[in-house]
């Protein structure tokens, strides 16, 4: 291929290599464009290259495929995935031929696919179940594992003892690790001290703490003493808190005292001042915490039992382990339970698609008030991997050194992270090779940032991963048997059927996503909403007769079997990885008097990648405002009283917003109206 020398010196490569790489490329024999995209990126493209050269390089190579919009694939499926994978070992015992077979089995023969998934997990049942999947109130009200008695914390620790179960960093750079008999004493301790405070099973337990080890056990031991975990993420304010405890109602909370962002020391305990009757059980931040508790909170050192021997308290699959919220579009959160069965996806996911293996170091920045943060524990423990926490700001070059120092073989995040790590350029001189594969959720991608991903760590996948609260996992995913594309999904997740439909309800390559039930994992109820009114009121059968589902995002097919996400089509949005509504925003704006109508909208930047949030204001009749002004105050507003994460990228004054004739803003055409301004 002959490469012009002043282009490789132009992505900042020294004359005399830029020179040696351009007769490199001459001699290399023609072939076709995937061939020469591996020999590139197996024998030249390092790390240390200079990313442009990298990026240079892949537009050259299939030039043709992107000018007609069909996907480029930047990795392929080596000795190890075609082999050594979970799913290829699936597809050998199954005797079907490729990830497209054992999806098309996987959905016509539900129960033998959730039989064959429990038993790849070793799920422990301390009662057998009668039936796997029981329909006999109705598609919306499957009962799995009917007759069974679990508890789903057994499944995380099984036989395992000196095995890693924790690897983490906590003030210091100092990689420390605890083995999984050390986290079950722990998770034991908690569970002992809930039954002492007269705590019973069913009861709820709400958690409001980054992601430690403390608070791993303290969400373990909380499903294992059979009560309901109700996560809260530390970086909400103080009225999205009480928001959460008022729906729940729990017994006792965990808190941390402080938490710790970018050297800053913020108050979380505080934020309960306005709830005196909720006890608290005080996890401090400092090794000399300075904390004034009230009548009925307790230190954690004092709150732990001295009994040390785990007994998880019996269950049966439909009760409750955890509450999480997600935005729905009404304003106030949805309340959504997970029960015992709802792990079995998680961990199913991480075993079929992110190929997670035995001793595997698994690292993805989360919380456990967002469901990547009990997914990370089911997925790793379940499956008999270590957990990699660390408390570096994750869009820094400490979080990145971490990475290399734990040894990370799975790491997935959020795009908006692999944006900032590329403009500062953090993994510079890093050794990311242990990386097997990478994973990204919450946000649309941006393929640029992804392929810079990926050669971080010498091209690895990266399995793009999008689902819901709701879902316990993914519905559209990627696997390591198929050619990854920067961006792009590369396949429907197993035993999860899904439809793509226009508003006439018909089949279409581009359009709104309905699911198509039972699938394990799927929830069944929500505790402050009436679930058949969220998910099924007003939803048309499908082609074939089908009870179809919402759910609100848009995908697009495209050739081979990929996928790209457009967001969402309804008044949710996700903003930095997490789900939030535009109602929720638009209410909270509607403070400032100057303002006569708001409404929120979420654009993707020019290029793709994560959303970013814009608002459209109608000011009151004779206001004049300083736009930038006006979205300082607009941006005081939603740090303190929703989530500082949330940040406003543009605001706009209209005169009218478009609504219909049920007076409901049209957000669509504002994004339209956004775009052809933008362009």
């Amino acid at each position: 291929m002959e490469i012009p020398t002043a282009a490789l010196i132009d992505c900042g490569l020294p004359a005399e290599e830029a020179n040696q790489l351009a007769d490199l490329l001459k001699q290399i024999p023609v072939q076709s464009d995937e061939e020469f995209w591996r020999f590139l990126i197996e024998e030249i493209l390092t790390p240390a290259i200079p990313f442009c050269v990298h990026q240079y390089l892949y537009q050259r190579v299939f030039a043709e495929r992107i000018s007609k919009g069909e996907p480029a694939p930047a990795w392929f499926p080596g000795e190890r995935e075609r082999n050594g994978s979970h799913l290829a070992a699936w597809t050998a015992d199954l005797k079907l031929d490729g990830f497209e077979a054992v999806y098309d089995w996987s959905i016509s023969n539900r129960e033998e696919f959730t039989v064959r998934l429990i038993e790849s997990l070793r799920i422990q049942f301390q009662e057998a179940p009668q039936k796997i999947m029981d329909l006999h109130a109705d598609i919306e009200q499957v009962e799995w594992f009917s007759g069974a008695k679990l508890n789903i914390v057994e499944s995380c620790f099984r036989e395992k003892s000196e095995e890693t179960a924790i690897l983490f960093q906590r003030h210091t750079d100092e990689v420390q690790r605890i083995s999984y008999r050390e986290l079950k004493t722990l998770t034991a301790r908690v569970a002992n001290g809930l039954t002492e405070a007269g705590i019973v099973p069913g009861e709820r337990v709400a958690v409001m703490l980054p992601m430690t080890l403390e608070s791993v056990a303290i969400f373990l031991g909380i499903i294992a003493a059979g009560c309901v975990v109700v996560t809260i993420a530390d970086s909400f304010s103080a009225e999205e808190m009480l928001v959460r405890l008022k729906i729940t109602s729990p017994r006792l909370i965990f808190i941390q005292d402080v938490i710790t962002r970018n050297g800053r020391q913020l108050p979380l305990f505080t934020k309960l001042e306005s709830l005196p009757e909720l006890p608290a059980v005080v996890l401090p931040e400092s090794e000399s915490p300075e904390v004034s508790l009230r009548k009925r909170d307790q230190l954690w050192s004092e709150f732990l039992s001295t009994d040390s021997e785990l007994t998880c308290v019996p269950r049966q699959p439909h009760d409750e382990t955890t509450i999480l919220f997600s935005s729905g579009t009404t304003g106030s959160p949805k309340g959504i339970p997970w029960d015992q069965t709802t792990p079995i996806k998680s961990a199913g996911d991480g075993f079929l698609h992110h190929d997670i293996h035995r001793g595997d170091i698994v690292c993805w920045p989360t919380n456990l008030g967002w469901m990547m943060g009990p997914w990370l524990v089911y997925a790793s423990l379940i499956n008999d991997a270590t957990v990699a926490l660390s408390d570096a700001v994750p869009t820094s070059r400490r979080f990145c050194e971490f990475v290399q120092n734990a040894g990370v073989n799975m790491l997935g995040l959020v795009p908006s992270i692999v944006s900032a790590w590329r403009s500062q350029d953090a993994t510079a001189g890093l050794d990311w090779s242990r990386i097997k594969v990478f994973s990204s959720t919450g946000e649309c991608s941006n393929p640029e940032d992804m392929l810079w991903l990926m050669s971080r760590a010498g091209y690895r996948p990266v399995i793009e991963y999008c689902g819901g609260t709701e879902t316990g996992g993914g519905y559209i995913t990627g696997t390591v048997t198929k050619p990854g594309v920067p961006g792009l999904f590369s396949c429907p997740a197993l035993g999860f059927e899904w439809l793509l439909l226009n508003e006439s309800g018909a089949e279409t390559t581009n359009g709104e996503v309905f699911f198509v039930p039972p699938v394990i994992g799927l929830s069944t109820r929500l505790i402050n909403r009436d679930h058949h009114e969220v998910y099924f009121a007003e939803i048309a059968p499908g082609p074939d007769g089908q009870t179809l589902r919402r759910h609100g995002d848009q995908i697009e097919a495209l050739p081979g079997g990929y996928y790209r996400a457009h967001g969402r089509v309804d008044d949710a949005m996700n903003l930095g990885g997490i789900k939030v509504s535009s109602v929720q925003i638009e209410e909270l704006l509607m403070q400032l008097s100057v303002i006569r109508e708001a409404a929120a909208i979420a654009m993707a930047p020019p290029g793709g990648g994560p959303a970013q949030l814009v608002i459209f204001v109608v000011m009151q009749g004779g206001v004049v405002f300083e736009t930038a002004e006006l979205q300082q105050k607009m941006q005081q507003i939603i740090r303190s009283q929703l989530n500082p994460l949330f940040k406003i990228h543009d605001v706009r004054e209209i005169k009218r917003l478009p609504r219909t004739a049920s007076n409901k803003v049209m957000r669509r055409k504002l994004r339209d109206l956004y775009q052809s301004e933008e362009s």
